[in-house]
């Protein structure tokens, strides 16, 4: 959301205390955030920034309770860098549930997911429900695109979609969606979709999902998976996942040839007790052109007292385009039960290709949280990072949130 429509989300926001004299219940939270630090796109000047994030929900509007409406945006304003005032709309939108109680809709700028794609839309979604076995969903609008300095493209962006799923079935989930783009009436991107999830036993799971790129002819996105617990505190993850990227066809990237990336991951997570849990993975990638690299994982969290929790996680990485290896450790300790301080540390070592040398990377955080009241908290984080690229770069947050 550029600048220009902050006036018209202020505007919105301002209606909503009339509708308590109707009987609507008003709650969500407000982020009131400080935060300092060095901005990468303009030359890494110091930006010190303000922000205001609000999320809302308005129900119990209408009598029957059916109508409610959600909202979430950002605001912020730049005091060193010249950026000034900027926000975006993230969600602003109706929702009536249950109309002749086969039909639920959503009207306004949301998210929409489907197994097929996912967008920020202005325009509408609407389900048709209780027929039978299978739903249904529609959906249609704008589409909303966010660039660095705010919303980008015209009003000739445009996405539609539908889907059918299962509902009702405790054991299985099922749908199959389709997604399309349009830039200036032309088609830039036309998807099938489709995902699933069945629970057998009582101890496995398996999953999937698939999207086919019609004006690419080729799968973008192929994923197989089971997990397999057979005690509530032992886990065992196996995944395929393969990629072929794709781009809208008025990309210039379209013209391009690019390789598939395929990946395949095994990990175990077992809970010891409450105070020891672990998990080990391993992550084999295949880059195309005989590019492969190999990723192995360890972590631990502990808790040897009650206030305090402690995790290590260490990785390996060796192959296509080089070799890093690291660890993370960071810890929580809670003070009483209003206060919360944590540390943390990252470091990593990692060699580009074989004619460069070895550099490391290193973070260093220390942060915080105070319950002021039940629905009052403060909390904030400084960190710095040391690199090849900076001897120093601090970073810091403060924030205020305030729920209600």
């Amino acid at each position: 959301m550029g600048i220009k429509q902050v006036p018209l989300l202020l505007l919105c926001l301002s209606v909503l205390p009339a509708t308590v004299g109707w009987g609507a219940e008003i709650h969500g939270r407000s982020s009131t955030q400080f935060q300092s630090f060095n901005n990468e796109l303009l030359g890494d000047d110091r930006q010190i920034e303000l922000s205001e994030y609000l999320r809302l929900s308005v129900t119990n509007i209408d009598k029957a309770g059916k109508f409610s409406i959600h909202g979430y945006g950002r605001g912020s304003q730049d005091f060193t860098n010249g950026e000034g005032l900027n926000g975006r709309l993230y969600y602003l939108y109706g929702d009536y549930r249950d109309l002749f109680d086969k039909i639920d809709f959503k009207f306004g700028r949301q998210f929409v997911n489907l197994a097929a794609g996912s967008a920020i839309v202005d325009g509408i979604q609407a389900d048709l429900k209780n027929v039978g076995p299978v739903a249904f969903t529609v959906m249609g609008g704008h589409d909303v695109i966010f660039g660095l300095n705010g919303e980008t493209g015209d009003a000739s962006n445009a996405v539609i979609g539908m889907s059918a799923y299962l509902v009702g079935q405790k054991a299985t989930d099922l749908e199959l969606s389709w997604f399309r783009k349009y830039d200036s009436g032309n088609v830039t991107r036309d998807i099938v979709g489709g995902s699933f999830k069945q629970y057998l036993l009582n101890s496995l799971k398996v999953y999937g999902n698939a999207k086919y790129d019609t004006t690419a002819e080729a799968f973008n996105e192929l994923l197989g998976g089971v997990k397999y617990f057979p005690r509530s505190d032992l886990v065992f993850t196996g995944e395929y996942y393969k990629s072929y990227a794709t781009f809208d066809t008025t990309s210039i990237y379209s013209v391009f040839a690019v390789n598939d990336y395929t990946e395949g991951v095994f990990r175990v997570d077992y809970n010891l007790n409450n105070m020891v849990s672990l998990k080990l993975g391993y992550n084999r990638q295949w880059y195309g052109d005989d590019g492969h690299a190999n990723v192995y994982e360890a972590g631990a969290s502990f808790r040897p007292i009650e206030p305090l929790k402690v995790n290590v996680e260490y990785d390996n990485r060796n192959g296509y385009y080089g070799n890093t290896n690291g660890v993370i450790i960071d810890a929580n300790y809670d003070l009483n039960k209003v206060s919360q301080i944590g540390a943390g540390f990252t470091y990593d070592v990692y060699q580009r290709d074989s004619l460069t040398g070895e550099e490391t990377a290193r973070r260093y955080w220390l942060g915080g949280k105070y319950k002021v009241a039940k629905n009052i908290a403060v909390s904030g984080r400084i960190q710095d990072d040391v690199n090849a690229r900076y001897d120093n770069n601090v970073s810091g947050r403060l924030a205020f949130d305030y729920d209600f």
